[in-house]
């Protein structure tokens, strides 16, 4: 019997965050590549554009005028996902089964735009390349999630998560090429970042773990995030680390499911929330993104597409609702979800066994990770 080979062999890896497995088909990345292909994005925008919905002093399709902002900016969402009024469900009947088949919950929320700078041309990827810098381009970011954290659920006591993200390019639905994020926030916590937390709780409040070498929470109980970000630096030839910095190292996680999928996490200190970043975290914060972004960018030679979130502990307990005991688990911590594999115009598609069975992928996180690695971390469009 041939013993197993991650770089050759096909395997099943386990993302203890989500308790799922993914496929490595590692033999595959050979096969040839017939199919649908994305144009690539090698379009040079102007640093303003006058009929932009977004930016500075443009009036947006609702009529509404943006304000000439020379930082960041947010606004509510013109087309929001949830909007602040409260409803209420009727129950048309007692009938237990149907209660079961057909189950809904009124929901409640409020969702933002915010703009990460005024140039309608710059990414999170150029933001860190001479004369800009992350700290006067990317830091103005972080703070404004640090404020929207703490201010959206004082004004709305009903808000218990807050999910800030990114959709970069169209291969993402993006529909404005202008640097933006939205914030969603809501009177529940969403399934992938409650089940996150639960797998965190499991992993601090089991007994055999007590022996956990990383970094501890606040009450001194083994985080499942931080033991991991440790094991990875400890690695030999750290395979799957594409950088680090003081607070946060970003690597391409052993269960990944997207080709070039990042998480990137702090490992020197359990940080619930952007909120409980310290004034040089959220340096070392922004410098991590945007050197991330750009090793993107720099794989294929290509405005990357990505999907990134934030998971973080939901906001603070309000008197309209009591904390979940899962939330002081929660590690502030991100995801990038690229659909690239092996150009700038050959992207992943998740469908067929994917869709009704589980994740697969061909690339090894160790290969990939290799290839972000050998990126350079000035923006290729510099020169």
């Amino acid at each position: 019997m041939v013993d197993l080979d991650l770089a050759q062999h096909p395997h099943r890896r386990w993302n203890p965050l989500l308790e799922s497995f993914v496929l490595c088909s590692p033999h595959r990345t050979k096969r040839p590549w017939n199919g649908a292909e994305e144009s690539a994005n090698f379009q040079k925008l102007p640093e303003f554009l006058p009929d932009c919905y977004l930016c500075p002093g443009n009036v947006r399709a609702t009529g509404a005028k943006n304000d000439s902002y020379v930082s960041t900016y947010v606004f509510e969402n013109d087309y929001a996902a949830l909007v602040p009024a409260k409803v209420e469900r009727k129950e048309e009947d007692n009938n237990h089964i149907a209660a079961q088949l057909f189950r809904c919950e009124p929901v409640r929320g409020q969702c933002f735009v915010l703009c990460f700078h005024p140039r309608h041309d710059l990414t999170l990827a150029q933001m860190t390349t001479p004369p800009l810098s992350a700290r006067n381009n990317i830091v103005p970011i972080i703070e404004a999630w640090q404020h929207l954290y703490e201010s959206i659920a004082k004004e709305n006591a009903f808000v218990r998560y807050i999910q800030f993200f990114e959709n970069k390019g169209s291969a993402m639905g993006c529909s404005n090429p202008h640097p933006h994020g939205q914030v969603w926030s809501m009177d529940y916590i969403p399934d992938e970042p409650l089940q996150e937390m639960k797998s965190l709780r499991k992993f601090a409040t089991d007994a055999s773990n007590s022996s956990a070498k990383g970094p501890r929470d606040n009450l001194d109980r083994p985080c499942l995030l931080l033991e991991y970000a440790m094991m990875e630096l400890c690695a030999p030839g750290r395979p799957r680390v594409v950088t680090k910095n003081d607070d946060f190292v970003a690597l391409v996680p052993y269960w990944a499911v997207w080709p070039f999928e990042i998480l990137l996490l702090p490992h020197r200190r359990f940080i619930p929330s952007v909120a409980e970043l310290a004034p040089n975290e959220t340096i070392s914060l922004a410098e991590i993104l945007g050197e991330v972004a750009c090793r993107f960018d720099n794989l294929f030679k290509t405005s990357f597409p990505y999907s990134m979130g934030i998971h973080q502990r939901p906001t603070p307990v309000s008197s309209c609702h009591q904390d979940n005991d899962d939330s002081d688990y929660a590690l502030l911590h991100f995801h990038f979800y690229p659909p690239l594999l092996r150009s700038a115009t050959v992207r992943k598609f998740l469908v067929g066994f994917e869709m009704m069975a589980e994740p697969q992928r061909d690339i090894t996180a160790e290969a990939a990770a290799a290839r972000l690695r050998n990126c350079a971390t000035t923006h290729y469009m510099a020169g």
